[in-house]
C-alpha cells in the first residue's frame, strides 16, 4: 500500500473524482475514469493514466483521516 498526492475535482461533494496523482517524483494526468465503488469508509476508483496504466486509487475520508492509497496497478 503506497501514499500518494491526489488533486480532485469537486463537483456537488469534495473529492469526486481524482483529476490527476503524485507517485514518487512523477505526476500522473487521470486520462479516463473506468469505474469508481464505495465501501464503508473508502471511496475506490479504477482509472487509466497518462501513460497508458490503468490504477485503482482509494480514498479513506474519516472524522481525523483523509488519506489516499495506490491498491492496484496494470500495464
Amino acid at each position: 500500500m503506497l501514499r500518494l498526492q491526489v488533486w480532485t475535482y469537486s463537483g456537488y461533494k469534495a473529492d469526486e473524482r481524482p483529476l490527476r496523482f503524485r507517485l514518487g517524483d512523477r505526476v500522473y494526468e487521470v486520462r479516463e475514469l473506468l469505474d469508481r465503488w464505495y465501501g464503508p469508509g473508502d471511496t475506490w476508483f479504477r482509472v487509466r493514466a497518462d501513460d497508458g496504466c490503468c490504477y485503482v486509487l482509494r480514498h479513506r475520508r474519516c472524522a481525523n483521516e483523509d488519506l489516499w492509497t495506490l491498491e492496484a496497478f496494470r500495464q
